[in-house]
C-alpha cells in the first residue's frame, strides 16, 4: 500500500510462506565454535584440541526450534499464560473461544465460504489436501482433559486453545483502482488504511490489537459501530479473551494506553465467524494475507462495508487495517 500510494509501484504481490514441519534445527553453540574452528586448525593436533575443548555429549545435541520472542526469550505460550492470569481469563473460557473457533471453521468449509484456495499435492502422498486439515469440532469434556502445556502444572493454555503450528502459503493482489481498471480486473475490496503499533514486548507481547484498533478507527475516521466485519488473528484463545477485555476497559484505556476512555468491544456477531487462527492454524508468513482476504470476503458474503483486520505480533508489535468493500 505504501509503495503504492508513493508512486513506487503500479502492481504489487504480497504474500509469504511458512514450512513448519521442515524448520531448520541449528548445531548447538559448542558445536558450531568446532566447526568453525576446524576450517582454521592448520594441524592434526589443532584439529584434536579443537575436538578435546568442544566435543562432549552436551554439543552432540541439537537445539530445538521454539515459538520465543527474541527480545526477552520467553515463549510466547508462557507470555499468553501470564496475560490470562492478569486479566482473569479462565480455562473454561478459553476452551469455549477455541470450540467456538473450530465450529465456525467447521461450518464456514461445509457452507464453501472458505474455497479461496488452492489444492495441494503433498510430496509422497496419493491425495491432495483440498481443505484446512487442522479443523476439529472436540467436546468441553474432551478439552478439559488436556494438561498445560507452558507453565506446569497449574497454565490455562493448552493444545486446544492456542493456535496450531502448520505449513501454508498465501498471496495477493494489490494495485490502484486506475490500474485495476486499465487491465480489466474487479477489485474484490479496498485497503483504506493501516497502522502498527508496538508495547511492552514483556507483559504487553499479545496485546497489540488492542493498541492498533482505537488507532486504526481514528486514522480511518470510523467508530467501532461503523465496522461489520471483524477478523483478529488467533495466536491463543485467551490472548483474544485478553484482548477484549482490555479492549472493554476504561481502567486499561486510561491507566495503559493514555486514551481518555475505551475503544470498546467488536460484537461476537461480527467477530471472525468463519474461524480463525485457532482452527485453521497459523502459518506465520500467510497468515495476513489470510486474514485480509477473509474479511474482504465476508464483506461481499455478509452485505457489510467495512472491515477490521488486527494481529499481534513478535516483538510487542501490532497491527490494524480498514478494508472496504469494493462496490458491485
Amino acid at each position: 500500500m505504501g509503495m503504492i500510494g508513493t508512486g513506487m509501484a503500479d502492481i504489487t504481490i504480497a504474500g509469504g510462506v511458512e514450512f513448519m514441519s521442515d524448520v531448520p534445527i541449528r548445531h548447538s553453540r559448542q558445536m558450531r565454535k568446532f566447526m568453525l574452528g576446524l576450517g582454521k586448525a592448520k594441524s592434526a593436533g589443532a584439529k584434536m584440541a579443537l575436538a578435546s575443548k568442544y566435543l562432549n555429549m552436551k554439543a552432540l545435541a541439537p537445539e530445538l526450534p521454539a515459538v520465543a520472542e527474541f527480545s526477552t526469550n520467553e515463549t510466547m505460550g508462557h507470555s499468553a499464560d501470564r496475560l490470562c492470569a492478569a486479566f482473569g481469563v479462565s480455562r473454561q473460557d478459553q476452551d469455549d473461544f477455541a470450540l467456538r473457533s473450530h465450529t465456525l471453521a467447521d461450518k464456514a468449509t461445509k457452507e464453501g465460504n472458505l474455497s479461496d484456495r488452492l489444492d495441494f499435492l503433498v510430496p509422497g502422498k496419493n491425495k491432495p489436501v483440498t481443505r484446512d486439515n487442522g479443523i476439529r469440532v472436540s467436546s468441553p469434556q474432551q478439552m478439559a482433559k488436556l494438561r498445560a502445556a507452558f507453565i506446569k502444572p497449574h497454565g490455562t493454555i493448552t493444545a486446544a486453545n492456542a493456535s496450531f503450528l502448520t505449513d501454508g502459503a498465501s498471496a495477493c493482489l494489490i494495485m490502484s483502482e486506475d490500474k485495476a481498471k486499465e487491465l480489466g480486473y474487479k477489485p474484490i475490496a479496498y485497503l483504506r488504511d493501516y497502522v502498527y503499533v508496538a508495547q511492552d514486548p514483556k507483559d504487553q507481547l499479545l496485546l497489540g490489537p488492542t493498541y492498533a484498533t482505537p488507532a486504526v478507527l481514528e486514522r480511518a475516521g470510523l467508530n467501532m459501530s461503523d465496522i461489520d466485519v471483524f477478523e483478529y488473528h488467533e495466536a491463543f484463545a485467551g490472548q483474544i479473551l485478553a484482548n477484549l477485555t482490555a479492549m472493554g476497559s476504561d481502567f486499561f484505556a486510561t491507566n495503559y494506553m493514555g486514551r481518555k476512555s475505551k475503544v470498546g468491544t467488536p460484537p461476537m456477531d461480527k467477530f471472525n465467524l468463519w474461524g480463525g487462527s485457532l482452527s485453521l492454524g497459523h502459518p506465520f508468513g500467510a497468515t495476513g494475507v489470510r486474514l485480509a482476504t477473509t474479511a474482504a470476503h465476508r464483506l461481499a458474503k455478509e452485505d457489510g462495508q467495512y472491515a477490521l483486520v488486527a494481529a499481534c505480533a513478535a516483538g510487542g508489535h501490532g497491527h490494524g487495517m480498514i478494508i472496504e468493500r469494493y462496490p458491485s
